[in-house]
């Protein structure tokens, strides 16, 4: 199955409308622990490579991960076997939170765009009103030449980046609020929810947030972490509402999983179909 992607103008970089994540390639499921060991265990640093060359096959020419000692390795070995992906690189968890000094670090992988972590250190700074601090890592990110990004869960943080005019030029933004759909939970029942939330009006709160700014936005979530596939009607439905409710210059970001089936020729398809409608 072989596609066009077609291009949108991100932050002067000629970007694919579909850019690929890394939570399946290291285990991260959101969904739960088998899953994660199933994915990480199929993912080895050759699938991964696999992986990544049939993303560039379909026309996906970006990749965004959070940066580990093992991403890294996959990182180097997929450019020394040709890749030429644009890569947007995410902090580790809380880690530049806690050492704002390694964003100096990072870099040397070379990155188009670095981001703080959404959940480990944007929706922490939120939480503890440390915005100097988040400012200090997006300048840190700034002193190094590359484009500053922001990863956000919570509509919130991007509201006030926003108001306050902070130094950014590209945005990720979660569809679902992860520690939102909890809090919610939990207000509603009284007792903590099993697992992760993943709130319906969610969507279209960020989705007005996305439209708000005219800086382009890396769409995550978009598949609820797996939870919205039941059909290929319904994965089909929930990229055109992502781009229905989101601008020209934004791009979907999903990690995808090749085990069962070609999940990034089907994806790339669909949303090319879809674009092409949209002209």
């Amino acid at each position: 199955m072989e596609t066009t992607l077609p291009k949108i103008s991100f932050c002067n970089h000629e970007l694919s409308k579909l850019v690929i994540g890394d939570n399946p390639f290291y285990g991260f499921s959101h969904f739960n622990h088998l899953l994660s060991q199933h994915q990480k265990e199929f993912n080895t640093p050759e699938q991964v490579v696999k992986t990544l060359k049939r993303a560039e096959e379909v026309g996906i020419n970006g990749w965004q991960n959070s940066i580990t000692e093992r991403s890294q390795s996959d990182l180097q070995r997929f450019r020394d076997a040709g890749g030429t992906m644009h890569w947007f690189c995410l902090s580790w968890s809380t880690e530049w939170y806690e050492n704002p000094d390694k964003v100096f670090e990072d870099v040397k992988m070379k990155p188009i765009g670095m981001a703080p972590h959404g959940g480990g250190v944007g929706q922490r700074c939120l939480r503890e009103k440390k915005f100097d601090l988040l400012q200090d890592i997006l300048k840190r990110i700034r002193d190094t030449g590359v484009l500053v990004g922001l990863s956000v869960h919570d509509p919130k943080l991007l509201h006030i980046a926003e108001d306050k005019g902070w130094d950014i030029d590209y945005y990720m933004t979660a569809l679902y609020n992860l520690h939102g759909g909890s809090d919610k939970f939990r207000e509603k029942f009284g007792y903590a929810p099993l697992g992760e939330v993943y709130a319906r009006e969610d969507r279209e709160e960020m989705s007005e947030t996305i439209q708000r700014t005219n800086k382009p936005c890396l769409i995550f979530k978009v598949l609820a972490a797996g939870r919205t596939i039941g059909s290929q009607q319904q994965i089909r439905d929930e990229f055109k509402y992502a781009i229905d409710n989101s601008k020209p210059n934004d791009a979907l970001l999903l990690g995808m999983y090749q085990q069962f089936s070609d999940q990034i020729g089907e994806n790339a398809a669909m949303i090319t179909e879809i674009c092409a409608e949209l002209e």
